[in-house]
């Protein structure tokens, strides 16, 4: 049995050893992406290493007033596989990234201008820990942690957030409940809200049922 159990680890040792390893594998857009990424693009030039959309800041005339502008896989064929990401972050005055998590991956975020407000709230008794954050400041945000930052300055504020994945996927607490059609009775039994705060809410963000 000890020997079966030998022959097992050297198979399964033999077979990582042929595992083909190489320096990049860029991102083809053309096909459907899966749990590990997008397939590998055949040829590949140096402009599939370099991303020139985060120049301009994003549009912020919405409910939130804020924007980011992503360099995830799907927009950035180069950080295919890397592990890395990055994004931009526009907020007008009073902008806010609401209550979200990343699954995916940690994030950290350096201010470029303005101030911003910052936190997240760990798992372990549920403790906040916020910041007001000004230009050069950086703070980290643990992977799957619910967080958000929030424009307390009285001019707009730009930072660019990196993340430790090449799609740290994006959940927004506030759009999960009440932009869908997340029944309202089970929304109501599963949060304590009250219904008509909860009807007020889905006719805000445009949530159904």
């Amino acid at each position: 049995m000890q020997l079966q159990y030998q022959l097992l680890l050297f198979t399964l040792l033999l077979a990582a050893s042929d595992a083909l390893v190489q320096d990049f594998c860029v991102a083809d857009l053309s096909l459907p992406a899966g749990p590990a990424g997008y397939p590998c693009k055949k040829s590949v030039t140096e402009n599939d290493f370099v991303f020139s959309g985060l120049a301009a800041s994003g549009n912020t005339s919405n409910i939130i007033s804020a924007a980011v502008t992503p360099a995830f896989d799907g927009q950035f064929p180069g950080v295919n596989g890397l592990g890395i990401s990055i994004a931009r972050l526009d907020l007008a005055p009073g902008g806010v990234i609401p209550l979200h998590t990343h699954p995916g991956g940690s994030e950290i975020l350096v201010v470029i201008e303005g101030t911003i407000c910052a936190g997240f709230i760990s798992s372990f008794g549920n403790t906040p820990y916020l910041k007001t954050l000004n230009k050069g400041d950086i703070m980290v945000f643990p992977v799957g942690l619910l967080h958000f930052q929030f424009n307390s300055g009285k001019g707009p504020a730009l930072a660019f957030v990196s993340f430790s994945t090449q799609n740290p996927g994006l959940q927004i607490t506030d759009f999960a409940l009440f932009k869908n059609d997340f029944p309202t009775e089970l929304v109501a039994k599963t949060t304590f809200l009250d219904v008509a705060q909860i009807k007020k809410l889905k006719g805000v963000l445009g949530g159904t049922n």
